[in-house]
């Protein structure tokens, strides 16, 4: 199958270019048509020899590869997620494991994804490994869909003959990542959309409700009680500044984003994510968890400590706990054992530290980091569990605890008026 590089206009009259693959320019022309594309001019040649990115004209990077933003498929890399990742390379395991040659195997590949932008990688991929080019390298020009981890094993697994066997691995490990982030990710979710309600529910009753109940009572002049001119001040307020609340909140936001993305700010902000209560447990566990399977993965799949300890710190993304990687790594570097820096930083818990020095000595230290993993992804399984089903029952309590202050601040005035009228 040739590639072929060709002209045309879109279905809005605008000017394209690009890559396609196809048996012929006939069918080039066809499968174009199919897309939208009016093709004005089509010339075969090879898919590295040059770059394009909606005509740009940008010429091809050092690797001869077409980079990650050509063929205009920029556009799709959001949409290709670590799950769609993990698939196909399970799928590319598998056919690799039944005897069936890499580029067979890569073409068959892209014709089962059913991402288009995916579907077109995938084919470039297969046309540089056609071409002579290692399959780690080929897939290193697409760092936005196949990470540096993703990358290192492969080219470990190529190194050692035993692709498949690394593959499967590399899937088996996305995947527990992406499940374990997912639950993560929902036992945090929750309780944010909880927030977000309470705040509306509060904000419609001291902006809607409350003044007009009270607007009685002030007409009376009669006296309240302090508990309502609390609320109907907060009230007012919100009334008359809901503007400048939200101008704050705006610039707040914005001067937090500017001052967490200094390196000192982000520093701060980690570590005071680390000692938080309840959540900051288990973040730890969970960054524990990731820094010993993904340790873990890489010795197995044949990359060496130092390079698979540099791959670590940067998939970490507490700053607090990938420094303290970076410095094991120097040390490391230097000849001394990985445990004494780790268990210097105050960062890893006793027993992580332990089992890493354990391993050092045994020469198992793989097999050791993959225990940890597992112990610490149970914990934080069970952890998120636990939060889950404690969380519904303590938002319902805070959220009753302020309509129970707004309707006290209400009522209170009213037994008032009664007593009086009594009286």
């Amino acid at each position: 199958m040739a590639v072929y590089e060709y002209k045309g206009l879109d279905g809005k009259g605008k000017k394209t270019d690009g890559l396609v693959d196809a048996d012929s320019a006939k069918a080039a022309r066809q499968k174009l048509r199919k897309q939208g594309v009016f093709v004005t001019d089509i010339t075969e040649g090879k898919a590295g020899s040059k770059t394009r990115s909606g005509g740009s004209g940008k010429k091809k990077d050092k690797k001869g590869g077409i980079g990650s933003i050509e063929i205009d498929i920029a556009k799709y890399f959001e949409i290709i997620g670590v799950a769609d990742v993990a698939n196909a390379t399970r799928q590319l395991s598998a056919l690799l494991g039944a005897g069936i040659p890499l580029v067979e195997t890569l073409g068959a590949l892209s014709e089962q994804v059913e991402k288009e932008g995916f579907r077109i990688i995938l084919r470039e991929v297969k046309t540089k490994v056609n071409e002579g080019s290692s399959l780690a390298d080929a897939l290193e020009d697409y760092p936005k869909v196949f990470t540096g981890l993703y990358v290192n094993m492969v080219r470990a697994g190529e190194q050692a003959g035993a692709l498949d066997k690394v593959l499967m691995r590399l899937a088996d490990y996305t995947e527990a990542q992406v499940e374990l982030r997912g639950k993560v990710g929902a036992a945090l979710t929750y309780p944010a959309v909880m927030m977000l309600v309470a705040f509306g529910v509060i904000g419609f009753l001291l902006t809607y409700v409350v003044p007009k109940i009270t607007k009685v009572f002030r007409d009376m002049g009669s006296d309240l009680p302090m508990i309502t001119k609390i609320v109907l001040a907060v009230s007012n307020f919100l009334q008359a500044y809901w503007w400048l609340v939200i101008i704050l909140g705006v610039l707040f936001a914005f001067g937090f984003r500017r001052w967490y993305g200094t390196e000192s700010g982000r520093a701060k902000v980690d570590r005071a994510l680390l000692n938080m209560p309840i959540f900051g447990k288990m973040l730890r566990l969970v960054s524990i968890a990731r820094f010993s399977s993904t340790l873990a993965t890489l010795m197995s799949s044949g990359v060496p400590l130092l390079g698979a300890m540099g791959i670590v710190k940067k998939i970490l993304t507490n700053v607090v706990l990938s420094e303290a990687v970076a410095n094991a790594q120097v040390a490391v570097r230097e000849g001394q054992p990985m445990n004494q820096p780790l268990k210097e930083s105050g960062e890893f818990p006793p027993m992580v530290v332990h089992m890493i020095a354990v391993g050092e000595r045994t020469g198992e230290l793989g097999p050791m980091l993959e225990r940890v993993a597992h112990t610490y992804e149970s914990q934080v399984n069970r952890r998120v569990e636990t939060l889950t089903a404690l969380l519904e029952p303590l938002m319902i309590l805070f959220m009753g605890g302020i309509v129970f202050v707004i309707a006290l601040a209400v009522l209170l005035p009213m037994l008032q008026m009664n007593q009086i009228a009594g009286g």
